[in-house]
């Protein structure tokens, strides 16, 4: 049964809606495989069992290769999805990946020849676009005019809502006593936005009072922080952020930060701060490019 070109938009929205949900199941689930392969990591190390187990690994490729062909998948479609977890799992652990020694040299060739040519011609093809429309995108700067039309109570209270979902855990385990009556402060500096936390029976909420510790940065900066892109050592040795005030608090509360497990970070947030985070660099990328 034909589709009119009337019905046929909405239907497409729909399907892309559909599909983007299994994207991000899809992440969500390798995340899910992250904790598990951390803690199988800690067991073997207890138990004396090699870090790299390559009969698992075949046994793990077999598995996905039968179960491929009863879903009517095909096997190269399962095996790259199998290299990609495998391969995400040596990350996890800090091990080398060995994806590619799997490939006779020739093999190895053929594919980087390949994977060169098809990025060139996409590079080609897009590359001039995009560059164009992130050029366009607003910078911080330009927002913060707006923003300061939100009252200041209302940006308090979504910080504060913010704070509570990503450190639930910590502030459930009592991690967070050490914060109890103590303020660190936030900056951001081109978008002229500052709050003063404080831990009050403990709960994280905006403050009027002077910060003991302040964490200075630009937009982009903190959401790479935020969304763990980049790490805060890079970050702060390259006064890309910076730290003023009482540094042992700013220090510790940093390191906390760092242990959080970013699992324990509901999945909704994770994505929009991951997104957000990767726009904004390549943003800020492209107008330097330009200028």
């Amino acid at each position: 049964m034909a589709i009119s070109r009337r019905h046929a938009a909405p239907a497409l929205a729909g399907v892309r809606h559909a599909i983007d949900a299994v994207d991000d199941a899809l992440l969500g689930l390798l995340a899910g495989r992250g904790v598990l392969v951390r803690h199988a990591a800690k067991l073997k190390r207890a138990t004396g069992h090699v870090a790299r187990d390559h009969a698992r690994e075949a046994h793990v490729h077999a598995r996905a290769t039968s179960l491929a062909r009863r879903l009517g998948l095909p096997d190269a479609t399962a095996r790259r999805l199998i290299e990609l977890a495998i391969a995400d799992a040596c990350l996890q652990q800090g091990l080398a990946d060995d994806m590619d020694q799997r490939q006779e040299p020739g093999e190895q060739r053929m594919l980087a020849v390949s994977m060169s040519t098809s990025h060139a011609s996409a590079s080609t093809s897009t590359s001039a676009g995009s560059q164009w429309l992130l050029r366009r995108l607003p910078p911080p700067a330009r927002l913060a005019p707006l923003l300061r039309l939100v009252p200041e109570h209302l940006r308090g209270q979504l910080l504060e809502r913010a704070m509570a979902r990503v450190l639930a855990e910590p502030l459930a385990t009592g991690e967070l006593e050490f914060m109890q009556g103590r303020r660190l402060g936030i900056e951001v500096t081109d978008l002229d936005l500052r709050w003063v936390i404080e831990c009050q029976d403990n709960q994280l909420v905006v403050c009027t009072e002077p910060a003991e510790a302040s964490v200075r940065g630009t937009t982009t900066d903190l959401l790479l922080l935020a969304s763990r892109l980049e790490d805060a050592d890079t970050l702060f040795f390259q006064r890309r952020l910076t730290l003023t005030g009482d540094t042992e608090l700013g220090l510790t509360v940093r390191n906390l930060l760092e242990r959080l497990p970013w699992e324990s970070v509901p999945l909704g947030l994770r994505i929009a701060l991951n997104r957000g985070a990767r726009l904004a660099r390549a943003a800020r990328a492209a107008y330097h490019d330009h200028a």
